[in-house]
């Protein structure tokens, strides 16, 4: 895989917005716009957007790990980008739905993806940034990363990144990230649960790839019919939601790699899945 974050050099004009590489079913994709700190363009939603399409359907990649390329995660919208289109006819409104229902079409595809994505934060993750952070499965942080929602600095309450952020975070810690707009060190975004582990900065891209190894060991059928389950459930009330684990129990207790995978264990060997 490639170096490190932190090994930046100058990019063409032509380089893609997004890198992907694969190794061992493990996709590794990159926000790939340093120089604009990795903001959320139109151009960078779309290539998310489509390179999530194409992970759903590769039965190949069994776990993703999203990282970014410079100093900073990711900075959330391209301020530069949503105020041209202050000159439109409508003043952008048009052009602004458009590109906030775009960004929620991937985070909502981040969270129906098949496979689980994985956040490796080499640095800041701010406003929308911050959002992509708290919509991956799973978060790995350098303790040199910082976030934050600070909308309400510049006038813009960061509306969208508060869906993710309440969905994930206690409602008092969400509230007074949004409500302040400070920045949240490293440390406190693991005690408040935006994050799953803080690392050595330099290490978080190895400890996520070696978290995803971890998940693409087991059977694909068992993760992907949990990761789905697991969403659906938050949003039901408490009957409701034991009423549909037990169904998707019953069915993953009659496929395949949960017989192959409870016989394993009772044989004291290792499971062959079959992913089925």
């Amino acid at each position: 895989m490639s170096p490190p974050a932190s090994a930046v050099r100058p990019l063409a004009s032509d380089a893609p917005v997004l890198l992907r590489e694969d190794d061992r079913g493990i996709a590794l994709l990159t926000l790939n716009r340093p120089q604009a700190r990795n903001s959320l363009s139109e151009a960078m939603l779309h290539a998310l957007g489509d390179t999530l399409a194409a992970i759903a359907a590769d039965r190949g990649v069994r776990a993703v790990v999203l990282t970014g390329n410079g100093p900073v995660f990711s900075a959330g919208h391209d301020l530069k980008e949503l105020t041209a289109h202050r000159a439109d006819p409508d003043r952008g409104r048009a052009y602004y739905k458009q590109l906030m229902d775009a960004c929620g079409a991937v985070m909502q595809m981040i969270v129906r993806l098949p496979q689980p994505v994985i956040a490796a934060v080499q640095g800041t993750a701010t406003a929308a940034g911050c959002q992509l952070v708290a919509t991956c499965d799973l978060a790995v942080a350098s303790s040199a990363a910082k976030f934050a929602t600070p909308g309400v600095n510049i006038g813009l309450f960061c509306s969208t990144p508060m869906v993710a952020l309440s969905r994930n975070l206690a409602r008092k810690h969400a509230m007074e990230m949004l409500l302040t707009g400070d920045m949240i060190p490293a440390a406190d975004a693991l005690r408040m649960g935006l994050v799953n582990r803080v690392v050595a900065p330099g290490t978080e891209r190895a400890e996520a790839l070696a978290l995803a190894a971890t998940i693409a060991s087991k059977s694909t059928l068992t993760v992907r019919t949990g990761k789905e389950a697991f969403y659906r459930q938050l949003e039901m009330d408490l009957a409701s939601a034991y009423a549909y684990a037990s169904q998707v129990m019953v069915e993953n207790m009659l496929a395949r790699d949960a017989e192959e995978g409870i016989g394993a264990f009772i044989e004291k060997r290792a499971p062959k899945w079959e992913d089925k």
